[in-house]
């Protein structure tokens, strides 16, 4: 399974999903832009995460450089694994984070999901 988290726009070196699909592989693309997104944005990639662990599947999750990859995990890390913020945002780091505003929109999501439960 390949997560795909590019814009549409964005150059890609295989078409798809098309080549993706015929070679038997499952696609999905949850885009995430290179500047604060909704949380409909970071639910839709959090639920995504939970049922591929949840259902032990190997999946490729990508965008061009690991940065809106490493953001996107906060969510999943803090909330459903328990990690604490340091910890989770070290962890995004190592995935290629490296845009602070990226990182904020994550852990502002995070506060949201906390404080309402």
């Amino acid at each position: 399974m390949l997560l795909d988290i590019r814009e549409k726009m964005e150059p890609r070196p295989v078409g798809v999903p098309d080549d993706i699909e015929a070679a038997g592989l499952e696609y999905i693309n949850i885009p995430v832009g290179h500047a604060r997104g909704s949380d409909a944005t970071l639910a839709r990639i959090r639920e995504t995460v939970k049922q591929l662990v949840d259902k032990k599947r190997k999946a490729f999750f990508y965008c061009s450089s690991g940065n809106r990859v490493g953001a996107s995990l906060i969510p999943y890390l803090m909330l459903d694994q328990g990690f604490e913020q340091e910890d989770a945002v070290n962890t995004a780091m190592r995935c290629g984070m490296r845009s602070a505003e990226l990182m904020e929109w994550a852990l502002d999501y995070v506060k949201r999901q906390t404080a309402s439960t």
